[in-house]
């Protein structure tokens, strides 16, 4: 874990962390606002997988997977989910080296305050994990074993668990990097 977060201090530079999360709010930008309303055209009255933060039931998930009908299924697995496998990676990076980059301004050399970076990575990958039971359950339909949808939820809750967390300890380490430089400026003034 040290190599990685030393490889992270090695890439999180503001041009890096910029380019980045350009890229990654782009793709995010993307699906909010193109990919995933094109899926909920066909079941308007419901949350997709990807949405429910708490999880999801199995017969939630049989009646949603019904209500999308054989096109919603399709554009789910053709167009929401492509973007939702570049989104994660784009995400873990781009959180972890801005969590750095924060995180090192006033930050003693070697402090395990920068583990904390680790946590979007986590994110990423439950991501990916969710969404190929994602990808099992569309293409399974109607015969999803129940065991695959509570796996998937499991999933579910454990990305927006950390992805939440990470957002919390992208304020908390914003806030930090704010006072510090506050600071310098009343220390110089």
């Amino acid at each position: 874990m040290e190599r990685l977060v030393r490889l992270l201090q090695k890439y999180a530079t503001g041009r890096v962390v910029s380019v980045l999360f350009t890229l990654t709010m782009v793709v995010y930008l993307t699906m909010l606002f193109y990919s995933i309303p094109a899926v909920v055209s066909f079941a308007p009255d419901m949350t997709l997988f990807d949405l429910s933060p708490s999880g999801y039931t199995f017969d939630y998930a049989v009646a949603l997977l019904e209500a999308l009908g054989p096109e919603g299924r399709t554009t789910y697995l053709t167009l929401q989910l492509p973007l939702d496998f570049l989104y994660p990676g784009l995400f873990a990076v781009t959180y972890a080296l801005l969590l750095i980059w924060l995180f090192r301004k006033g930050t003693k050399a070697g402090s395990k305050i920068l583990y904390f970076a680790l946590l979007p990575i986590f994110a990423g990958l439950f991501d990916y994990i969710e969404n190929v039971y994602i990808i099992i359950m569309l293409k399974s339909f109607p015969d999803i074993p129940s065991r695959i949808v509570e796996s998937a939820s499991l999933f579910t809750i454990l990305k927006s668990s950390f992805t939440t967390i990470s957002f919390v300890l992208f304020f908390w380490a914003l806030i930090r990097f704010v006072k510090q430089k506050r600071s310098v400026v009343r220390a110089e003034g």
